[in-house]
């Protein structure tokens, strides 16, 4: 529901409805409409922050333009999907602090990505895949900002839609690689190949 109407027009009878449920049975688990909206996110939405995680835990493991492909599609597909939730909070002010106040207290936030993203890649450095002198935490949010802009900026165009998310993701990892990389050049660096 949330996904369909936004989280300010998706009201918690309305929510209890869908579910199945008495609005009492949602605040027995939820003690408001953002807590709610939060674990939507990490429960139904493509699981970016597991994902980075586990390749900080494990640097090495798979070839860095692999897991960069990876994390830019789950990224993409995250942020497409959850835009048309988190848009409807920057239309009511009030709703938007009393989300980021939920976020703070459960230790979330649209921030927790690059950070996540960042420490993936300070991990992939020390193993020395990463250049030494790469900015981690630019790279970090240059591939997350880039992942966040496909799910909202092409719907004015002639195609009405983002550019195909697995096509997106090899050439925003293979382009991010090249200033990265430790190694002299990405595989098959070529634009659009």
């Amino acid at each position: 529901m949330m996904l369909t109407v936004g989280l300010t027009r998706a009201t918690t009878k309305e929510i209890a409805k869908a579910a199945g449920c008495s609005e009492a049975a949602l605040y027995k688990y939820f003690a408001s409409k953002e807590q709610l909206f939060i674990r939507v996110l990490a429960e139904r939405l493509p699981r970016l922050s597991p994902l980075l995680s586990d390749l900080a835990a494990e640097p090495g493991r798979h070839p860095l333009e692999e897991n960069l492909t990876e994390i830019a599609r789950r990224a993409a597909l995250f942020y497409e999907q959850s835009f048309p939730i988190a848009a409807s909070l920057y239309a009511e002010p009030q709703l938007k602090r009393r989300h980021e106040e939920a976020m703070r207290q459960m230790g979330s936030g649209p921030h927790m990505p690059i950070h996540l993203l960042d420490a993936y890649l300070r991990a992939e450095q020390a193993a020395g895949r990463v250049r030494a002198d790469a900015d981690t935490f630019a790279a970090a949010s240059l591939l997350l900002g880039a992942c966040a802009q496909r799910a909202f900026a092409y719907d004015a165009t002639e195609e009405g839609g983002p550019p195909p998310v697995d096509d997106f993701a090899r050439r925003l990892a293979r382009t991010l690689l090249g200033g990265l990389s430790a190694a002299e050049t990405p595989r098959d660096a070529t634009p659009g190949a």
